[in-house]
Parts: structure tokens; sequence; C-alpha cells
């Protein structure tokens, strides 16, 4: 009777042994240090990885509209470049983890970059600020916002890290509410002197 017993309980142990390890399989799907929030819902192990145009806001995309796919990029702000930025500024860095947008066009076969942007909010507002390169350091080809007046945003382009970004000097309020545009001039300074101090050429100044 004691061996009945026994064996009964051996194979019991062996099918609950069986389903922990296929619940396992299952729950082990998809790739392995992933940063896409897509790939943590991944069901089964054949779910296609999360591209990296997943992470590009729709605002960025409507930027470029020649662009047939984007990359995200994610750099960390080094500590002693955030000291500089927040003394030139008068401003907080808003985030040490900065995302930048590269936009891609593959007409002709060939991959090619054609524009970079990021995505800066200030006063409740959502900015797209597009870069173009000169010298190899980013400037300021255009941005975007909805509610914002194109007569002040036009202020900001052609602007680099050099260029003086002074509210009521330099730039003026053009139609926008003066706390609000002095609030967009410092986001967008900002992020104009990361830019720069992640991915600008070296300078002497």
């Amino acid at each position: 009777m004691n061996k009945i017993i026994v064996l009964i309980a051996a194979v019991i142990l062996s099918a609950f042994a069986a389903a922990c390890s296929s619940d396992s399989s299952v729950n082990n799907a998809g790739p392995a240090g992933s940063r896409s929030s897509s790939n943590a819902n991944s069901a089964t192990a054949n779910a296609a990885p999360a591209k990296p145009s997943d992470e590009t806001p729709a605002q960025v995309r409507a930027a470029f509209p020649d662009a047939q796919s984007f990359t995200t990029q994610h750099k960390d702000i080094p500590k002693n470049s955030i000291a500089d930025i927040e003394k030139d500024t008068g401003g907080k860095v808003p985030d040490t983890d900065h995302h930048s947008y590269l936009a891609f066009s593959t007409e002709g076969g060939a991959r090619r970059q054609v524009g970079a942007a990021t995505l800066v909010k200030a006063d409740g507002k959502d900015l797209v600020v597009v870069y173009e390169n000169k010298s190899g350091s980013p400037y300021i080809k255009e941005i975007r916002a909805d509610g914002v007046p194109s007569a002040f945003l036009s202020q900001f382009a052609g602007k680099g890290h050099d260029d003086k970004f002074v509210f009521g000097s330099e730039i003026k309020a053009n139609g926008l509410d003066e706390s609000a545009a002095k609030a967009i001039t410092t986001a967008i300074k900002i992020d104009v002197l990361t830019m720069q101090a992640l991915y600008g050429a070296a300078h002497s100044h």
C-alpha cells in the first residue's frame, strides 16, 4: 500500500514539474535587454521585436514627411555639462536621459539621414525642435508647436549654442504670452546646449 502511495506521489510531482517548465518558456518570450515597452507585452516567442520608430512621437514624424524610418537616440547628459547648462540658462535640465530622433530616407535604395529632432516640453506645450548640422554642431532649422505663433518660433531658426537667447532682447513675445514666451525660450536654449554637449564638435571657448 505504501509503495502505491509513493508511486502516485511521484507521478503527480513529475506532472507539476512539467507544467512549471512549460509556463516558464512562455513567460520568457521576447528579446532580452530591449528598452521598448512593447516587448513587455509579447505573448509568444515568435513575436517580432519592436522597431526603433515605435518610440518616435507623432509630432516628430509630422516634421519629416519624406522620412521612411526613425531611430531614437538615448544619451545620458554628463553631470558637469548639466551644471554648465543650468548656469548658462538659469533654467533646470528636465531629465538626465536626453532623447533625440534621427529621420532617414530610403529613396533610391540608399538609406540616408534627412534630419534630427527633439521634443521639448514648456508651459504645457510640446515643441518639436528640428536640427541641422553646421560645421559639426547642431543648429536649429525650425521649431513646430501647436498653439504657438509662428512669428515667435521663427526667431529661433538658425541659432546654435553660441547664439544669445535672451528673452526681451534677441527673442520677443511676438503674439505669445510673455511668461509662456520666456519659459519656451529657456527650454529651447537648454535643449540647444544639451545637443551641443552630446553631439557637437569640440570648441575652444
